[in-house]
């Protein structure tokens, strides 16, 4: 197959006009058409839309007008971003015609700065219910084996960027829809911090858990992709409204002074993580340390705590939502976006109100153990992906996740790869931050990133 580029490589050579933003695209549309029917990471492909956005970032090239780093750049959305003039499903029958009029914000700032769209992703349903085999679409495939899990909601975006499809694209975070499929899929997710991307236009699952974020192949891609998501939206309720940093001004600085809290209870405790997992946190540990950051270790509240107050508020607040078509419509959701839903519905005002108090809690003391560190340290995903065919309706109950955690309390959190499991699957580290401090989190993972070789390979289906 054609080469694999990183946002960063794709877009230097476009500036130096030594790649073509329509040679760049046709490249991504072709490794989509010979994979497309073995990860079904699309749920709709936009080829001619796509070229005719390539051939205009690249007239604006050859006139000296590129609008910056992005443009040219093919990315895909989430199914769950709205899309002016294009069905937006959410991978559910429930949508299956519904034709937005309007973008996401999100959207609107991507092809603001010139990126080339290809198409709408696979999800969950409503990014809940998945991987489900009754909706109108399959789930995703994990590029590394298809007969494994991708994890979710952000499936198709973390396959598609896996298998290099495309370059970046757009994720969604409630419990640890980014990072649990950058975990999976061996790629780099970043849930940023709560209020710093708009959620206007994308379809709502938890509003006071939903993050917008980006997701790509290296962290670097990653903060080039939310420099152009970012910003104050006044229609966003729970839009910050504080000024955009540059994203990648600490990159290259290394890790040397940096103050790196493990948090040991999280993974060697409360859900002890695989070998492969703990001697990747272990090797992660060792490297920081040798580069001159200082190693501690911090203790959280258990990840039951999170997982408890997290799960309440998600399932109630997620049963709000749908509560009209849960009632009229309820045999047209999938089995798992329903028996997830109606357990929200069986939940009392009181519930809600204890898990919101145990949050503020849970906020609380997280704040005071970051107190002395300028980033934790553990993992997205306790093991390699499981079978795809293999995944239990309440899995999240049966044990607690290592993402919850950071959207109860809303920080920055990004999931890396840190090597390959037994059965040949990625395995990850998640890095996590104080609020709006995502420069210092990218710092950290860029770091131990371009240390490692693991950006180096590639799933063999896609080389």
């Amino acid at each position: 197959m054609a080469p694999h580029f990183t946002i960063a490589e794709a877009s230097a050579l476009i500036a130096a006009r030594k790649l073509s933003p329509v040679e760049l695209t046709q490249i991504c549309i072709d490794r989509t058409e010979a994979l497309q029917d073995t990860l079904h990471a699309f749920i709709l492909r936009t080829p001619d839309r796509a070229l005719a956005e390539a051939r205009a970032a690249e007239a604006r090239v050859m006139a000296g007008e590129r609008r910056g780093a992005l443009d040219g750049i093919p990315i895909a959305h989430k199914d769950i971003y709205c899309t002016a003039g294009l069905a937006t499903t959410g991978h559910s029958k429930l949508l299956q015609d519904f034709v937005p009029k309007d973008d996401a914000r999100t959207v609107t700032m991507l092809a603001e700065a010139g990126t080339v769209m290809l198409g709408k992703l696979a999800t969950h349903e409503f990014a809940m219910g998945g991987p489900s085999f009754d909706l109108p679409w399959p789930p995703a495939r994990n590029p590394w084996n298809p007969a494994y899990f991708t994890s979710g909601s952000s499936s198709g975006t973390g396959a598609g960027v896996a298998a290099g499809m495309f370059l970046g694209g757009t994720g969604s975070d409630t419990g640890g829809s980014i990072r649990g499929p950058a975990a999976f899929c061996g790629i780099a997710g970043i849930k940023p911090t709560y209020g710093l991307c708009s959620r206007m236009g994308i379809l709502p699952l938890s509003f006071t858990l939903d993050h917008a974020g980006p997701m790509a192949w290296t962290v670097e891609d990653c903060a080039m992709l939310l420099q152009a998501m970012a910003g104050h939206d006044a229609t966003d309720l729970g839009s910050a409204n504080r000024p955009v940093p540059y994203f990648r001004s600490d990159l290259g600085k290394g890790a040397k002074g940096l103050r790196i809290g493990v948090v040991r209870n999280f993974h060697e405790t409360d859900n002890r993580a695989d070998d492969a997992v703990l001697k990747g946190i272990d090797e992660a540990i060792a490297f920081y340390k040798s580069e001159g950051a200082e190693i501690r270790d911090v203790t959280l509240p258990s990840l039951q705590d999170f997982q408890a107050a997290g799960f309440i508020i998600l399932v109630t607040e997620a049963y709000a939502v749908h509560e009209k078509w849960m009632k009229s419509r309820y045999n047209d959701h999938g089995e798992l976006l329903r028996d997830r839903l109606a357990i929200g519905g069986l939940m009392s005002s009181a519930d809600h109100f204890q898990a919101v108090r145990h949050r503020r809690e849970l906020c609380a003391a997280t704040a005071a153990a970051m107190a002395d560190v300028d980033i934790l340290l553990t993992t997205a995903a306790p093991t390699e992906a499981p079978k795809i065919d293999n995944i239990p309706k309440w899995a999240s109950l049966a044990k607690p996740g290592f993402t919850m955690p950071f959207n109860v309390t809303g920080l920055p959190a990004i999931s890396i790869c840190s090597g390959f499991g037994p059965s040949g699957l990625p395995i990850s580290i998640q890095l996590v931050g104080h609020p709006f401090q995502e420069q210092t989190v990218f710092r950290a993972a860029h770091a131990y990133e371009q240390a490692t070789e693991w950006r180096k390979r590639r799933p063999a289906l896609a080389q």
